[in-house]
């Protein structure tokens, strides 16, 4: 009894999440999210304005991306802490904005998770048909490859990334080694000169080069993710910066590569609603090593970035409910594997319905728009960081250049982005704009009341100028 009783007065050790991430891993995390950007869906962009269009789409879309990765590595070396933008938001700006970025990020990253599952059994009913079988059902390799990948983020963080280290690395080298076999090396069977007429490299003129970047930004969608392992790295000062920007280097010569490649074999018309281009650019190469190669790519890419969907949704998640933002029951941290298993196992079926229910285009929209709305965020969110806290008064890991310059360029890319995707999803942005403000009613006048603000505020900082 006596033993009972000095057990159940004894403090309760807190579980934490284990760091143990390097560099590496930070940089398998966003260009494993984002790879699979390069293998399917930028290509919608061919389709709504043309070739030419497409690639202007990917050097603006680029910029934007750059602006958001420079700008997270200054704000996320400094709130190290699971959530990213989340926290970011509750820390600088205040508890609706936070909900609301935190929403957005898991929207963002399970729809994508729930397009790379629609994508892997694509492929596989390609290469199936490639082998005489036609007509094989797909839903059961959608629903395996999410279950799966939910059971390794489950099991533990440094084994989910390892993974992810490895695939990423096999995918992005086959995209190098398509360009080299392709393009550089004898007898190159690319044909810009015959495909690009001045017909097929802008049909809609230029109000067809904004039309395609609300496709653009899927070649690097999910780059902000590297923030989610905050919690996670081993040291996030340098650690973030250096994974962050060397993966959207990484990005952006693997899309300019994408593109070269594709627009020299397969016609506008083609390339613009093609499923997975990469490997089709495999087939139509002449090369079986290459053909295999790319399929492999395609696996591999889709795998990657739906395994660190799962990773940084759930740490999203989690990180709202340690708050109350959401109920405290996802806030939990399982003890042997120290790994946010409720969260990771509640947006699994989340993720089923959008993969098992709506078409690719859709999904990748509805990912498209929430990750849109995080990036409008963000260049109020650096402004006021700055204002607050100026370069003298806290230490940062990394101080992005030439502010406010990237904010403004940032802003404006991102109203740029909005008008795009109204010219094709009109209705859909209207209604995922309603979903959200009805969100932040129940917020505000419900679930607001749990939120402790003191508790929530982790920073040893200075109170802010002016307070």
């Amino acid at each position: 009894m006596a033993n009972a009783q000095q057990t159940a007065g004894a403090p309760v050790e807190k579980i934490s999440l284990l760091r143990v991430l390097g560099p590496a891993h930070v940089w398998a995390l966003g260009v494993g999210i984002v790879l699979v950007g390069e293998y399917m869906g930028w290509n919608f962009g061919v389709g709504k304005g043309g070739a030419y269009a497409a690639l202007i789409a990917c050097w603006f879309a680029g910029l934007l991306y750059t602006c958001v990765a420079m700008i997270d590595s200054e704000v996320t070396s400094t709130v190290a802490a699971a959530g990213g933008q989340y926290t970011q938001a509750k820390h600088i700006i205040g508890p609706l904005m936070a909900f609301n970025v935190g929403l957005y990020l898991v929207f963002a990253y399970t729809m994508l998770e729930a397009g790379n599952a629609i994508t892997i059994g694509f492929l596989v009913d390609q290469v199936a048909n490639m082998f005489g079988h036609s007509g094989i059902d797909q839903r059961p390799f959608i629903v395996v490859s999410i279950l799966f990948l939910a059971w390794l983020n489950y099991r533990g963080v440094l084994a989910t990334l390892n993974f992810n280290l490895v695939i990423t690395a096999i995918a992005f080298i086959a995209i190098l080694l398509l360009f080299v076999g392709t393009a550089v090396l004898p007898n190159s069977p690319l044909d810009h000169a015959g495909l690009m007429s001045d017909q097929a490299a802008l049909p809609y003129g230029w109000i067809g080069v904004v039309a395609a970047m609300h496709f653009g930004l899927w070649y690097y969608l999910g780059i902000e993710g590297t923030t989610q392992a905050a919690e996670e790295v081993r040291s996030p000062a340098r650690a973030l910066p250096f994974g962050t920007m060397a993966g959207i280097i990484t990005l952006l010569i693997a899309a300019s590569l994408t593109w070269y490649v594709c627009a020299g074999l397969m016609p506008w018309e083609y390339l613009g609603q093609a499923g997975v281009p990469l490997f089709d650019a495999g087939r139509l190469s002449g090369s079986t090593f290459l053909l295999v190669l790319l399929g492999i790519g395609t696996l591999f890419s889709t795998l990657a970035s739906a395994n660190g969907c799962i990773n940084d949704a759930s740490r999203a998640w989690f990180a709202m409910g340690r708050d109350h933002y959401l109920p405290q029951w996802f806030g939990a941290v399982h003890p042997k594997y120290r790994t946010p298993y409720r969260s990771i196992i509640f947006l699994v079926p989340i993720a089923l319905i959008f993969a098992l229910g709506a078409p690719l285009d859709q999904v990748i929209t509805f990912s498209i728009l929430s990750g849109l709305l995080e990036y409008t965020f963000m260049p109020i969110n650096v402004i006021m960081f700055r204002r607050k806290w100026p370069l003298d008064t806290i230490k940062r890991g990394y101080v992005h250049p030439f502010h406010p310059v990237p904010a403004i360029v940032l802003l404006t890319l991102c109203g740029v982005t909005y008008f795009a995707v109204f010219l094709g999803y009109g209705t859909q942005l209207i209604a995922m704009v309603g979903f959200y403000i009805v969100v932040s009613l129940w917020f505000h006048f419900w679930r607001y009341r749990f939120v402790k603000r003191g508790d929530q505020f982790t920073m040893p900082w200075p109170r802010p100028r002016g307070y």
